[in-house]
């Protein structure tokens, strides 16, 4: 029932929101508290742009957000652990899977293969990561799972990733929370259709596929 209740509103909430895009384009601009003074002149400029007259908004609001999360909290983990964030998120990944192997890590996470392996390779020599026989299905892919000394630093390390994160969203009901949440998940199932599309040279049609 609740999710039915959840699809619902997001799709008055989208339908509402493409009847404002049509009918005027800067009916999009969000009302929002917060205190721009806060910021020198120059800044604040700067925000305001970004936000609300960029040829990419969607995209600026993301990594944005991504960069004042993410930095951080690796920054963190770094100094704390002495892991960087390839090895971090290995550990993170298999935490929540229970196991895995590179080549999935890879997909999931953005990192290419290369770094992931000596990231594992770091791993393993601290002893966080012990290696199995390969799962089924698999192929000759090694599977990877966490040592006791693994579980006990994603233990130590996730409550504060779980916080930054409430923090983040403070300012968002429980409602908003869920649309976003199917909003972004919408798009990330959709990225591997257009994430390797990058142009071949600077030379591109923007009325086409690269």
């Amino acid at each position: 029932m609740i999710l039915l209740s959840s699809f619902w509103n997001l799709f008055i909430y989208t339908n509402c929101i493409d009847y404002m895009h049509k009918e005027n384009p800067k009916a999009l601009k969000i009302e929002t508290n917060y205190d721009f003074s806060n910021h020198s002149e120059g800044i604040l400029g700067m925000l305001e742009t970004k936000l609300w007259d960029n040829p990419c908004p969607f995209a600026f609001r993301i990594n944005y957000l991504a960069l004042l999360y993410n930095t951080p909290l690796y920054k963190w983990v770094e100094n704390q652990y002495g892991l960087k964030r390839p090895e971090y998120v290995v550990l993170y990944s298999l935490a929540l899977t229970n196991g895995g192997n590179a080549c999935d890590i890879s997909k999931t996470s953005g990192f290419p293969k290369n770094t992931l392996s000596r990231a594992i390779k770091v791993l393993e020599s601290k002893g966080y990561l012990n290696k199995r026989s390969n799962k089924p299905g698999s192929g000759r892919r090694q599977a990877l799972y966490l040592s006791e000394e693994g579980w006990k630093l994603i233990k130590e390390t996730i409550g504060i990733f779980e916080k930054q994160e409430n923090r983040m969203l403070k300012n968002l009901s429980n409602g908003e929370r869920q649309i976003l949440f199917e909003l972004l998940s919408k798009v990330v199932l959709d990225s591997q259709d257009w994430a390797k599309l990058i142009p071949k040279n600077k030379e591109f049609n923007m009325g086409q596929d690269i």
